[in-house]
């Protein structure tokens, strides 16, 4: 018990450890976060302050083709947002780069509009890729994410507006979770200064008009933190393009004290990304910085959890369930690790709204992963166990009753013995030992082993368990190691047929040896212990008491080709048998006066 509590328990921390790991390195990433999007990102409803004017495939129809614009276009759509006092635009953001001069004019032009407006949040682009420099003791550090360069608006631009990146980073799978809350450009001389995304900067201002401040989301290690989707694409954007606005088609009364956002809004623009509200169609950059916005100003975001107490947390419930696994049935241990993992992902579900983002599946993966295995040590357990007892028993029994032996399973064995009822019978070569004197060592073993073979066969054609050989003696019995209601009438049949069979080898071994012999047989039924009896380094599968020893008694003092049998035994076999008592004639060791010993003559077939 104590070695089998241990092995679990070993099998338990190394399989805990291995799915740990494994789940730790990744593997398990994107399911993951599939999950994540399913569970987390159900969207609820887009807020009314923040508007959206496309660059769609209207306006460039009207306007022409976008690589054709100059900035008099966009400093028109600022004077058109500008024109109205008294309802002008709480922030302007501009989805877009202006990062060199072009005409002169239509520079000053969209400088000077922006400077009118005063509200005006203008992009800028950080290239990030690999760097390499030397640390403080002269060793080489790679940084595989690294600003490498730097683009913001051309300078009068720049100076009446205010800077925003927007960089957008998609996911390892192509989907964009995640928005940059900074970035970190270093200038020609040296110096590292931090830059806050649009969004970031259309929320602050917005939340100035409002006489609040911007509280910043946590972020992970490279400044990233996970969008809030409130909407699917085009949940904000009520068609209004840039076109319909320098038209003054656009009521200021639409836009007055409210977020506009200009940006692309048409697919041969580029600007648009897989999120996980929704695979099957992209949302356009302005409109995922839309969603990013109002999670800022609504402060709704969720921390991601670390992945080092998850890890630890995973290991633990891992461990506790594989020893569970391996310690209980199949049924109750796959509705444990049924229940486990779905607690485990409605945990997720309550963290998530407690502003908490866990990994959903990292438990579910492991538990059942943990379970598949679970059955698979059960299977190989049970399959040594039924190797272990039929190397052992088929050398005592019949196939047939090996197998019976498995199909009711080992846990029916009580090793160690069991008190049963049983019918065993002795049967001895009558004169081998004075044959054995005058032949030779060969010739005696070549008779013996004929002898044992038909002895053996018969009893194993009528599924009896062959207990041992003594010499020239064979003991057999039957009712263990399972019950058999027809022990008594197998047993006489078998010691007939041993008679019989007898015959037949003693003819064959006359002509070969010119040596006779017989054999007496006894059969007596009653209460025995039966099982493995012996040493922990040497046991024998055998049956002892006086029931065997009555049986053996009887063996010894029957003739050559005679069968003798007990009163019980005959009583058992009842109108089959055909017998002749002897009454209390013959006496045996160890039996009171009275006790009846009979011939069995033959025995009809059932």
């Amino acid at each position: 018990m104590k070695t089998g509590i241990k092995r679990n328990i070993i099998y338990s921390l190394v399989g805990a450890a291995i799915t740990t790991a494994l789940i730790g390195s990744g593997l398990i990433k994107r399911p993951d976060k599939w999950v994540q999007d399913a569970l987390f990102q159900r969207g609820s409803v887009s807020s009314n302050d923040i508007i959206i004017i496309g660059i769609d495939d209207d306006a460039l129809d009207r306007l022409g083709p976008y690589y054709s614009w100059d900035r008099n276009i966009m400093a028109s759509a600022l004077e058109q947002l500008a024109s109205d006092p008294d309802k002008r635009p709480a922030v302007v953001a501009i989805d877009t780069l202006y990062a060199s001069t072009t005409t002169p004019e239509a520079d000053e032009r969209l400088a000077a509009a922006a400077e009118e407006l005063g509200c005006v949040i203008t992009g800028t682009v950080a290239e990030y890729g690999t760097s390499q420099f030397f640390s403080d003791n002269g060793e080489v550090v790679t940084n595989n994410y690294s600003v490498l360069s730097y683009e913001e608006p051309f300078e009068a631009l720049r100076d009446v507006t205010t800077q925003g990146h927007i960089n957008a980073m998609v996911d390892i799978d192509g989907i964009m979770r995640h928005a940059l809350l900074y970035v970190e450009p270093v200038d020609e001389n040296g110096n590292t200064r931090r830059v806050y995304s649009m969004p970031c900067e259309v929320a602050r201002k917005f939340l100035e008009t409002q006489g609040d401040t911007l509280e910043y989301p946590t972020v992970n290690s490279r400044g990233q933190f996970y969008i809030p989707f409130f909407s699917k694409p085009g949940g904000f954007y009520d068609g209004f393009n840039i076109a319909d606005l320098i038209d003054g088609k656009i009521p200021s009364d639409y836009y007055a004290g409210k977020i506009v956002l200009i940006g692309p809004y048409a697919v041969g623009l580029q600007d648009a990304y897989f999120t996980p509200i929704e695979r099957s169609r992209q949302m356009y950059g302005i409109e995922i910085q839309a969603n990013v916005i109002q999670g800022l100003i609504e402060h709704t975001f969720r921390q991601e959890a670390p992945d080092f107490p998850q890890l630890c947390v995973l290991f633990v419930i891992s461990a506790l369930c594989m020893y569970l696994f391996l310690s209980w049935k199949f049924a109750p241990a796959t509705i444990v690790g049924i229940l486990v993992s779905g607690l485990a992902v409605v945990a997720s579900y309550f963290n998530a709204e407690a502003g908490y983002q866990t990994h959903p599946i990292w438990i579910p993966a492991s538990v059942l992963s943990l379970l598949l295995v679970a059955v698979v040590v059960h299977y190989w357990r049970e399959a040594v166990e039924r190797a272990k007892v039929y190397n052992t028993f088929e050398r005592y029994v019949a196939p047939s009753v090996v197998k019976e032996i498995l199909k009711e399973g080992t846990d029916a064995l009580e090793l160690g013995g069991k008190n049963v009822d049983i019918a065993v019978l002795f049967v001895d070569v009558r004169g081998f030992t004075t044959m054995s004197e005058r032949l030779e060592p060969e010739k005696v073993v070549y008779i013996l082993n004929k002898i044992l073979t038909m002895t053996s066969s018969c009893i194993e054609k009528n599924g009896g368990t062959l207990d041992k050989f003594v010499g020239d003696a064979t003991m057999a019995f039957w009712g263990a190691p399972f019950p058999q209601e027809d022990s008594v009438y197998l047993a006489s049949k078998t010691a007939l047929d041993i008679v019989h069979g007898c015959e037949q080898v003693a003819a064959q071994l006359r002509e070969e040896t010119g040596e006779d012999f017989k054999v007496g047989v006894g059969v007596h039924y009653g209460p025995a212990v039966v099982g493995n009896i012996g040493s922990e380094r040497r046991m024998d599968y055998t049956a002892i008491g006086d029931t065997v020893n009555t049986a053996a008694r009887l063996e010894a003092n029957a003739p050559g080709s005679t069968v003798y049998i007990s009163r019980v035994v005959a009583d058992k076999l009842g109108s089959l048998a055909k017998t002749k008592s002897l009454g209390d004639s013959v006496k045996l060791k160890g039996k009171a006066e009275g006790f009846e010993v009979l011939i069995l003559e033959s025995l009809e077939e059932k």
